[in-house]
């Protein structure tokens, strides 16, 4: 998947560079698994996310919904992918309508998709109590009488509605005070075995991405640089980059204050990555073979579910870094 946004300056509004948002981005979700996604602010997680949903068109790249391509004629259509395929956002209250009690915000999608009145309304007093809130009690109000926990509740509630086999939440706890993030997570995870759903569950908090997934995909500067099991990624990170996020997670341990920062300076602009492997500008080991020859991560779509690869010259031997040979003791 691959996404450029175009800057356009001067009297004539033309093209002057692009920002490479999402470039050359490669995964695939097994049916009832979570895929955690974290990165930096601006690395293009959420920009993956509204290409996945086809909020936004992509520049190159394919979608693949049980074997079927997205969009071909003969293929799965974007109905038919949008009642597959659902998301919940990171603001909780931008994603209702102030004008609508809550009630009618679950049922507005299914009487879209053809339902009646009365059948759209049972399935959002359902959904309702499937996430926790009284309809008798909620039913009849609106966004702006609920807190930002019950507003979550119902947008998750919301993209219930069309029975789909994939939730996309992007940060979706992220704003919550932490008793609350715990009960939606809680929420999230009886859902998933009550509904038998598949998330992709987009987050900068590494804690909670531990938490909920079975496989994480690291994201910097709009290209993957590892992926793998999430017990693989936490205990043995191979690239420096997940290593340094790592190394920023907070602890409860007074002992353990990170005193100095394990990452230094601020990304580079995605309007000009830098050439060879994108974190050589920021990386400790930086050898010149980082910065004339990007690393590759592998194939991707044909990876074994148990498989752990990263984007890194110092995890291939041969790569011409001298840490090559020593790169499975590396930390």
């Amino acid at each position: 998947m691959r996404k450029y946004f175009p800057i356009r300056a001067g009297l004539l509004n033309r093209q002057v560079a692009e920002v490479k948002a999402v470039d050359d981005v490669s995964f695939f979700v097994i049916k009832g698994e979570t895929l955690g996604i974290v990165g930096e602010s601006g690395c293009g997680k959420s920009t993956l996310a509204r290409l996945l949903m086809h909020l936004i068109p992509k520049d190159q790249g394919q979608l693949v919904l049980d074997g079927d391509l997205v969009g071909e004629a003969r293929g799965v259509l974007l109905n038919d992918l949008r009642r597959s395929l659902q998301m919940v956002f990171q603001d909780s209250s931008s994603s209702l309508n102030p004008r609508l009690p809550i009630e009618q915000s679950i049922a507005y999608g299914p009487k879209v998709q053809g339902a009646s009145g009365k059948s759209a309304k049972a399935q959002a007093r359902a959904l309702m109590e499937k996430v926790g809130l009284n309809p008798n009690l909620f039913g009849q109000r609106y966004p702006h009488e609920l807190s930002g926990g019950q507003k979550q509740r119902v947008n998750i509630a919301r993209a219930l509605a069309l029975d789909p086999r994939l939730l996309i939440l992007d940060e979706a706890v992220s704003a919550l005070d932490k008793s609350v993030e715990a009960q939606v997570l809680n929420l999230l995870a009886d859902l998933k075995r009550q509904l038998n759903l598949t998330y992709i569950f987009i987050s900068h908090d590494l804690h909670v991405v531990r938490y909920i997934s079975d496989r994480v995909l690291v994201m910097y500067l709009g290209q993957v640089v590892e992926i793998g099991p999430v017990e693989a990624i936490y205990d043995d990170p191979k690239h420096p980059y997940t290593q340094a996020l790592l190394a920023c997670r907070l602890s409860m341990d007074p002992e353990a204050r990170v005193d100095a920062a394990p990452l230094a300076g601020d990304p580079p602009s995605p309007v000009s990555p830098p050439s060879g492997c994108r974190f050589h500008t920021r990386c400790p080991f930086v050898e010149e073979v980082c910065k004339a020859k990007a690393p590759a991560l592998g194939d991707v779509l044909k990876l074994d579910p148990g498989q752990h690869l990263a984007a890194c010259h110092m995890v291939h031997p041969g790569s011409g870094h001298s840490r090559a040979a020593a790169s499975a003791a590396l930390h």
